[in-house]
């Protein structure tokens, strides 16, 4: 790995989540030893440009993204607008040949997303399409687990994810925005990285609330706020997934395997994650549950920046790939339509199964397996 090679991060977007997350992501970044900059930085707003004044105020400061994408002195282009503007502005970058790292989901329609996984074909930059939950030792090895058939053969599957929504940005509830864009994003991307490729989707998905305020102003509500997703894997495999700008609170593993010989859940959210326990069958005797903390509790879920750099330092492959994404903006696409229309939708795209390295996490205490659980 060439460290010395300085990668120049320009960022298109300087909001909330530019206030805390991503600037401790570059700040962890070169604690790694890993040559980063930002060079430019870019926002429409007063507040977005005094946070990208405060925090970098050696980058070169514009309010139009087109300077950032042509600019020679950017390589990789961190998308963290609005939703609706997450396609033109990755568009833009990859036809220029940067790198791309877009937050979710990578664009709001299927057109837009097909034409950005094409374009990503032949551009020289890598697209890297948000979330990360792959990246995370928990997700890794629960991975492993399903792989190997420690709970045999995958029957069921649940995620969970949803709180009550935002009080600020008005686009959350507008038209290329949602709960399912939000936060659903991130149980389709996990469960179809444990499962595979979903072939069919159905689902219960609606507005609920229909008019929030946000930005202290009463505000019409055009999106999907609340959801059921059912999933088809084929060979009778099933999965379900409960998101929503709807829940107050909930107390519920984040994501659940059911297989032949035992259940794998995850303990938090797949974006968050705590560890996670292991059920297995048990000849002779009950079965018994092992407690497995999370081996990196300092991962975030921006992580696929830091994971981005490496690949483009090192030249290995960004196991975050613009397929996946694509296939995760297809199920959630057809999963609103299935909400408005009654009927299955039938998945076109798939994606190559992830591979990931074994990393179990160690093993922090067994339930006794003699004793007959509650």
């Amino acid at each position: 790995m060439n460290v010395d090679k300085k990668v120049r991060i320009g960022i298109v977007g300087c909001g909330s989540v530019m206030r805390g997350p991503y600037t401790n992501q570059i700040k962890h970044i070169k604690q790694l030893g890993l040559s980063v900059d930002v060079t430019m930085t870019c926002d429409v707003t007063p507040e977005g440009a005094a946070t990208a004044q405060r925090l970098w105020p050696e980058a070169k400061f514009v309010q139009d993204y087109r300077a950032v994408v042509e600019s020679d002195q950017v390589d990789l282009v961190l998308v963290t607008t609005s939703m609706q503007l997450h396609f033109e502005v990755s568009k833009a970058a990859l036809l220029a040949g940067k790198h791309v790292l877009v937050e979710k989901p990578m664009a709001t329609s299927l057109a837009e997303g097909k034409e950005l996984l094409e374009i990503s074909k032949t551009s020289r930059g890598i697209l890297h399409p948000a979330p990360h939950v792959v990246l995370s030792a928990t997700f890794k090895a629960m991975k492993q687990h399903i792989d190997s058939g420690d709970i045999g053969k995958p029957y069921l599957a649940r995620a969970f994810y949803g709180w009550s929504g935002p009080t600020w940005g008005k686009w959350f509830y507008q038209r290329g925005g949602g709960a399912l864009f939000d936060l659903g994003v991130y149980n389709v991307a996990t469960m179809t990285a444990l499962l595979g490729p979903a072939k069919r989707v159905t689902a219960l998905a609606g507005t609920t609330i229909p008019e929030r305020i946000v930005d202290n102003a009463m505000t019409k509500v055009e999106v999907v706020d609340n959801a059921h997703i059912n999933l088809d894997f084929g060979n009778g495999v099933y999965g379900v997934i409960t998101t929503g700008f709807t829940i107050q609170a909930y107390r519920v593993p984040g994501v659940e395997v059911y297989g032949s010989e035992g259940t794998i859940q995850m303990l938090g959210d797949d974006w968050a994650p705590k560890g996670y326990e292991l059920y297995r069958k048990s000849t002779g005797r009950p079965g018994y549950w092992e407690l497995h903390p999370d081996s990196d509790s300092n991962w975030h879920w921006t992580d696929g920046l830091r994971h981005l750099v490496q690949s483009i330092v090192s030249g290995t492959p960004d196991v975050v790939t613009a397929e996946h994404g694509y296939h995760v903006l297809e199920i959630m696409l057809k999963a609103e339509e299935a909400g408005r229309t009654g009927i299955t939708q039938t998945i076109a795209s798939t994606f190559s199964p992830l591979k990931t390295e074994d990393a179990v996490a160690p093993k922090i205490s067994v339930h006794d397996p003699t004793r007959v659980e509650d």
